[in-house]
């Protein structure tokens, strides 16, 4: 079930909101779980109900696999791990890689295996790290389950179930449990309703508007038609944005969903383009991602503790993975392996500057806006790579984009915005103008809002909207959340917006990991 369809906004959530609420007063926690677990199921269920099974299967297994890493010690406690992580990485490359891993065979050997007809479940890349973390803690002595419904609730819960954020035990658990005061309903939904409002403007008003740029280009592209320099490097960035939007976009409708229950999701995304560094949007982009990166593959190698060369490396296989992890095909693998050369020459930079002296220099204020733009621009060409379907239709954007600069006008984005503008009712006007504008307009709107207006957690920080990593507080923005009939009008305003835009509805980009 999609966040921004009419089923899930009016009839879905308010259900299992109302419920929920009756039953806090009637039948207890315990029953408020049993409930959560049921419209959970069934909000999974509505994709394709015979997957139900495997993520209950996959639940059960790992909740056994939890009891026995917390009463094991010594070594059976490690193959108790071993046997788990064997379990969760087996169902995860079954399901994702076979045909990746028999199309590829059959290229470089020409073998002639058939390939396998197996779907893709719904977020099993998410549920299946999810897990991965719940059992290298209890391994760690940090969290321990001992009742199921428990357990079942921690991973179905359905707000951050299909595509994030991800989630740990010990962060989530001790809310569920936690007695809700009354006077905290009011304030769970006030924010809570702010968060969705924002998210789905995000993804139904710029995300999806953004896609009827980046579409046609990546269409073009995959087709071998030629595109001038202006198409593709307006593609390239809009890609940038919409993915930022849509993502973004789920995430905050992902948290304000969960905060109408009283539970606080963590933070996902911090501002990540306004980053002068690829280490610094590392840490602020799919910021629940990148900590199950670093914490449980980059410092499980060895983190940067055996010299430069082990440090290198090490950031290669993390990111490496971390592409192949997005999607079983050589797009993400090579996209992956560009962060990986990125970070590695981010950190020689860093290093060579500290070695001869120069890097407060470098730091300083003159410096920052052509940061700013480097990163970002290499940010969207790797990006170009995750979009496009092979690697040949992502060097037919990337070479105009880079290589043949021109200042042509776009012509495959003229043919398409024509018929989609107001032009043809304003006949006195210059109809190439008026085509191009909307082009323009949503590419601007989305980087002020990126780069000028501060994020949605800021906007709501003070009323503590989600949970933020330790060490590493949110800085105030400039503008603020103030309950009042005001903020209610504008809010109401992105609502009534987002809803009038959800004509044709459009599925989330990360849906498909």
């Amino acid at each position: 079930m999609l966040f921004n369809s009419a089923e899930y906004l009016f009839l879905f959530l308010p259900l299992a909101l109302v419920v929920y609420l009756f039953l806090a007063r009637r039948g207890g926690k315990e029953t408020q779980f049993l409930w959560l677990v049921l419209v959970s199921m069934f909000f999974y269920a509505v994709w394709e109900p015979v997957y139900l099974a495997l993520i209950l299967g996959s639940i059960t297994a790992n909740f056994i696999f939890g009891k026995k890493l917390a009463y094991a010690r010594g070594r059976s406690r490690h193959w108790w791990l071993v046997l788990g992580l064997t379990f969760n990485l087996g169902l995860l490359a079954y399901f994702k890689y076979t045909g990746f891993f028999v199309e590829t065979l059959n290229h470089f050997w020409l073998w002639l295996i058939p390939l396998p007809e197996i779907t893709l479940p719904l977020a099993i890349s998410f549920f299946t790290f999810q897990q991965i973390a719940y059992l290298v803690d209890v391994s760690r002595g940090e969290c321990e389950e001992y009742e199921f419904r428990h357990y079942a609730l921690f991973v179905l819960f359905f707000p951050q179930l299909i595509a994030g954020p991800i989630v740990h035990h010990k962060e989530m658990m001790p809310q569920f449990l936690q007695p809700r005061q009354r006077q905290q309903y009011s304030a769970d939904f006030a924010v809570g309703i702010t968060f969705i409002a924002i998210g789905l403007f995000k993804k139904v008003v710029i995300a999806d508007s953004l896609a009827l740029i980046v579409d046609p280009v990546f269409a073009a592209a995959d087709q071998g038609e030629t595109l001038n320099s202006i198409d593709a490097l307006l593609g390239m960035f809009a890609f940038s944005f919409q993915i930022y939007f849509d993502f973004s976009g789920y995430s905050d409708i992902a948290i304000g969903s969960a905060r109408l229950f009283g539970i606080k999701l963590p933070e996902n995304f911090r501002s990540p383009y306004k980053s002068r560094s690829i280490i610094e949007i590392w840490r602020r982009w799919h910021m629940t991602l990148s900590k199950f990166l670093r914490d449980y593959l980059y410092f499980s190698f060895g983190g940067n503790r055996f010299g430069l060369a082990r440090r290198y490396r090490n950031l290669m296989l993390t990111m490496l993975l971390g592409g192949l992890w997005h999607g079983a095909a050589w797009t993400f693998v090579i996209w992956g392996g560009l962060h990986g050369l990125y970070l590695c020459i981010n950190h020689a930079w860093r290093a060579l500057l500290d070695r001869v002296g120069l890097r407060q220099f470098f730091a300083g204020p003159g410096f920052q806006p052509a940061y700013l733009v480097l990163t970002f621009l290499v940010w969207s060409i790797a990006f170009v790579v995750f979009r496009a379907p092979d690697v040949a239709a992502a060097w037919a954007i990337l070479e105009p984009a880079l290589l043949e600069l021109s200042l042509e006008t776009p012509r495959l984005l003229e043919e398409v915005f024509t018929d989609k503008t107001l032009g043809k009712l304003i006949s006195f006007t210059d109809m190439a103008t008026v085509a191009y504008f909307p082009i323009y307009f949503v590419m601007a709107m989305a980087a002020a809002i990126c780069w000028l207006l501060p994020n949605t957690q800021q906007f709501l920080l003070q009323q503590s909207p989600l949970i933020i990593p330790e060490g590493d507080p949110i800085k105030p923005g400039w503008l603020v959340w103030k309950p009042g009939l005001a903020m209610a009008g504008i809010i109401a305003f992105m609502l009534v917006i987002s809803l009038l835009s959800l004509s044709s509805l459009s599925r989330f980009i990360y849906f498909q990991f």
